[in-house]
C-alpha cells in the first residue's frame, strides 16, 4: 500500500488562505502590490521553503545520527529562477552555508540529505535542481 500525505488549504478571506498539516498552520497570501494583504508567504515562496526545510531536516538528522561531527551554524538559501508564461521556476539552487571542519564529511552529509529529501526528489525531474555548499562567514573554510 502506498503512503499518502494530505494537507488542507482553506480560504480565510478574499486573498488569504490557511494551510494545515497535522497541527501546524501557515498563512498563504500575496503582497499588497499583487492585490493581497501580505499576511503570509506566496505559494512559490512556500515551495522554496518546503524544499529548504525538507533538506535541512534530513541534513540535521544525518548529523545527529553520527558521532564526532562538527558542523554548526547551518543556513540554507533557496534561490528559484522564475520564468514567465506560464509562471514557473526553471531552476532552483540550495546554497548551504555552515561552519565545518571536514569538507569531505560535509559533502557526504549534504548528499545523504539531498537523497532523502522528499521535496527534492519530487522536483528533481521538474526543474534543474542543484545544491552548493559555502562555509559560514568567519569560519576556516570561508
Amino acid at each position: 500500500m502506498m503512503a499518502t500525505i494530505t494537507v488542507n488549504v482553506k480560504q480565510v478571506n478574499d486573498a488569504t488562505s490557511e494551510g494545515t498539516a497535522r497541527d501546524h498552520k501557515v498563512l498563504i497570501d500575496r503582497p499588497a502590490a499583487k492585490n493581497g494583504y501580505d499576511a503570509g508567504a506566496m505559494g512559490g515562496e512556500l515551495l522554496l521553503m518546503a524544499l529548504g526545510g525538507c533538506f535541512m531536516s534530513n541534513l540535521l538528522a544525518a548529523i545527529r545520527a553520527r558521532d564526532e561531527v562538527n558542523i554548526s551554524a547551518i543556513s540554507v538559501d533557496v534561490v528559484g529562477t522564475k520564468e514567465d508564461t506560464p509562471d514557473h521556476f526553471s531552476a532552483v539552487e540550495l546554497q548551504i552555508s555552515a561552519a565545518y571542519d571536514d569538507p569531505a564529511q560535509m559533502e557526504k552529509l549534504v548528499t545523504i540529505a539531498e537523497r532523502g529529501c522528499l521535496v527534492a526528489n519530487t522536483l528533481r525531474n521538474a526543474v534543474s535542481l542543484s545544491f552548493t555548499i559555502r562555509p559560514a562567514v568567519g569560519t576556516p573554510h570561508a
